[in-house]
């Protein structure tokens, strides 16, 4: 079975070694082994689980929360429920981002056209007559 170092799985991940220590020091990876050592060796199903918690950490989820993720999976199948439920929320709070997302992105298209008729009119005199909430 092949092993990742941690300078390997940072570069794979696009993390840096500093926050995979933070993470292992939060108590999210304790599916990683170490050597007589010390040294972490990560195998590809860690790194399948640290995408995971990339994936939460990126919707919000605070560090305490996706150490009881963490724990449920490491508690098999009584744990099922819990997790399903947690993904539903999850799912929920990305949705309301992606809405919220998409209303700034409106208010960017708008001003995009504004700027360039502005800029094809060579002034913004061209929009002074239109009811605008932001001009500038």
């Amino acid at each position: 079975m092949k092993t990742y170092t941690i300078s390997e799985v940072a570069k794979e991940l696009n993390l840096t070694p500093y926050t995979l220590r933070y993470y292992d020091k939060e108590g999210l990876l304790p599916f990683v082994e170490r050597t007589a050592g010390g040294k972490r060796l990560f195998k590809e199903s860690d790194m399948e689980s640290l995408k995971i918690i990339e994936c939460l950490k990126s919707t919000g989820m605070p560090i305490k929360e996706i150490k009881s993720f963490i724990d449920w999976c490491s508690d098999g199948d009584a744990t099922l429920q819990q997790r399903h439920d947690m993904f539903i929320e999850r799912k929920a709070t990305v949705e309301a981002q992606m809405e919220e997302l998409k209303r700034t992105m409106e208010v960017i298209e708008h001003k995009c056209m504004y700027y360039k008729t502005a800029l094809a009119a060579g002034t913004e005199d061209i929009h002074k007559n239109k009811k605008m909430v932001i001009t500038q």
